[in-house]
């Protein structure tokens, strides 16, 4: 992924956080049949500084886990907050006229080899860990033990386990960091007042802050 120095992530911890935050990856793999993208759900594991391990299934019937290039990594994208920025926003437009739309993003990529495990106590573990992740900001989290012991055993035959190593972490904070404070604010109130993604407001906040 080509990312310019001043869009780079700011850190390790801030690609866990957003992993984190948006797990619903676009995991993309080589296989017989040419480059697949699959939308899967990865939890991720990770000591502080480690680029981390994510974990995730798969339907049995999904071709996936059979068909993987051995030899070859895989990439699983994760997105962030994203918003169209109209150059009419700019105050230094109004002035000059030089100035053309851009989109901001922010997203990780994280590469790695990818191995299925069709083991039934590992994939327990599995869905639990991402349960308890996923629906640990409501005020009665559901668990896995709330249904029946029978129904779970028996989707859990129907699934096979997916783990990437991650062996290289790249990200691209794109959140105005190249404008001059003036436009950046100018793109606070214009993504206020459209009703735009509030998450891109606070990133170009945070961006002026660190300038």
């Amino acid at each position: 992924m080509f990312t310019p120095k001043h869009f780079a992530a700011p850190s390790v911890e801030m690609m866990h956080q957003l992993i984190q935050a948006s797990p619903l990856a676009t995991l993309v793999t080589l296989s017989s049949r040419g480059l697949e993208a699959s939308h899967i759900p990865l939890h991720l594991s990770a000591a502080p500084g480690a680029p981390g391990v994510l974990r995730g299934h798969v339907a049995r019937a999904n071709p996936l886990w059979k068909d993987l290039d051995a030899g070859g990594e895989a990439l699983a994208i994760f997105h962030g907050p994203n918003a169209y920025i109209t150059p009419s926003w700019y105050p230094t437009k109004q002035r000059t006229g030089k100035a053309v739309p851009t989109w901001n993003y922010v997203v990780v990529h994280a590469y790695g080899r990818l191995r299925a495990i069709d083991d039934p106590h590992w994939l327990r573990t599995q869905l639990d860990q991402l349960t308890a992740h996923t629906e640990s900001g409501r005020a009665e989290p559901w668990r896995v033990d709330d249904a029946p012991t029978d129904y779970t055993e028996k989707l859990l035959k129907a699934i096979v386990g997916i783990e990437l190593v991650v062996s290289r972490l790249e990200g691209t904070w794109k959140t105005s960091q190249n404008q001059p404070a003036e436009n950046q604010a100018g793109i606070i109130q214009g993504l206020t007042a459209s009703a735009g993604d509030l998450n891109m407001v606070h990133l170009v906040e945070a961006s002026g802050k660190q300038a």
